[in-house]
C-alpha cells in the first residue's frame, strides 16, 4: 500500500470517526436563566426556562421553616456566610417547593444573583465535576437534591460527605447545598445496621453512616399536618386560582378526599384542588 493510499484511508476513518463522535454540547450561559438541571452523562447543565413551582403565599403550616430557609439564602446571596440545609421529615408537606419558593423570593430581591441548580439522587458521584463547572462564576448557586437518600451498598454518599466538607480546595464560595430527604439521617436502618454487624468497631461504623447529615449546618424538620392546617391549604388554593365553592361544600369534599388517601399534606390538598378544578372546567394558570 502506498503512502497517498495510506493517507486517503486514515482520512476515511478519520472522517467516520468524527461523525460517530457526538458533536460538543454548546456553551450555556450560566447568568441568563432562574435554573438549571445537570446532567452527568455528558457533564452538561440544561437551563430551566420555567420552573415548576409554587408561590411563597401558597405554602401553609411551614412558616418557622420558610422564614430560616429564606434569611440562610438571603445571607448566602449577599455574600455572607451560610449553611447547607437538608429539609427532613412528613411526605408531600412542601420541602422541595419551599426550596424553589425561596430560590425565586431572593432572586426577586436581587435580580441576577441566584440560581438554583438541579441534580438527581443518582448523579450525586458527579458532585464534583457540577463544582468545577460553577466554580469561579460570578453568580451564587443552589446545588438541590430532591429526595436524597442511600440504600444497600451504595457508597456515593462518600462523595456527598467529601463535596460537603469542601475538601483540599474547600467548597466554592458560589455554592450551597440543599437537599430533601424523608429520612433525617439520609441512610437506611438496614444499611447501618449491616454496617454494625460487620465492623470490628460497630459503634465506629455508625457514627461514619449518621455524621453524613451533620455536614449540613442546617436541618428544618416538616411534620404532619393537622385538619386546620390541611383545609388552610385547601382553601388558599382554592382561593388563588379562583375556584368558586361554598366553604361548608369545599370542607365536606377536601375531608372526604382525605380519608380516601389516608393523610393530610400539601401534596394531597394540592391534588385534591387539581381534581376540583378539572370537574369544575376550571383552568389553573401559572402562578
Amino acid at each position: 500500500m502506498t503512502d497517498q493510499s495510506t493517507e486517503a484511508l486514515l482520512r476515511r476513518i478519520a472522517d467516520a470517526l468524527e461523525r460517530l463522535a457526538p458533536p460538543p454540547p454548546p456553551a450555556v450561559d450560566l447568568m441568563a436563566y432562574d435554573a438549571y438541571v445537570w446532567h452527568a452523562d455528558g457533564s452538561r447543565l440544561e437551563p430551566v426556562p420555567r420552573v415548576n413551582r409554587v408561590a411563597m403565599t401558597l405554602l401553609r403550616g411551614i412558616d418557622r421553616q420558610a422564614d430560616t430557609l429564606t434569611d440562610n439564602t438571603r445571607r448566602f446571596a449577599t455574600g455572607l456566610p451560610a449553611n447547607n440545609a437538608l429539609l427532613w421529615g412528613a411526605r408531600g408537606m412542601g420541602k422541595s417547593s419551599l426550596v424553589k419558593a425561596v430560590q425565586a423570593t431572593i432572586a426577586a430581591e436581587f435580580p441576577g444573583s441566584l440560581a438554583l441548580v438541579e441534580i438527581h439522587r443518582e448523579d450525586i458521584p458527579s458532585l464534583p465535576a457540577l463544582l468545577a463547572a460553577l466554580r469561579g462564576v460570578e453568580r451564587r448557586f443552589i446545588i438541590f437534591c430532591d429526595d436524597l437518600s442511600f440504600d444497600g451498598n451504595d457508597a456515593s454518599y462518600k462523595s456527598l460527605k467529601a463535596v460537603l466538607d469542601g475538601g483540599v480546595e474547600g467548597r466554592p464560595a458560589n455554592i450551597v447545598f440543599y437537599a430533601t430527604s424523608n429520612r433525617r439521617h439520609l441512610l437506611s436502618r438496614d444499611m447501618i445496621e449491616n454496617e454494625r454487624s460487620t465492623a470490628i468497631n460497630p459503634g465506629e461504623a455508625v457514627e461514619e453512616k449518621v455524621s453524613l447529615s451533620d455536614r449540613f449546618g442546617l436541618w428544618l424538620g416538616f411534620h404532619h399536618c393537622d385538619q386546620d392546617t390541611y383545609m388552610a391549604m385547601v382553601d388558599g388554593y382554592a382561593r388563588h386560582y379562583g375556584i368558586e365553592i361554598a366553604a361548608d361544600q369545599l370542607r365536606r369534599e377536601a375531608n372526604e378526599w382525605s380519608v380516601t388517601r389516608g393523610s393530610r399534606s400539601g401534596r394531597v390538598a394540592w391534588q385534591f384542588i387539581q381534581d376540583l378544578a378539572g370537574r369544575q372546567a376550571k383552568a389553573m394558570d401559572a402562578s
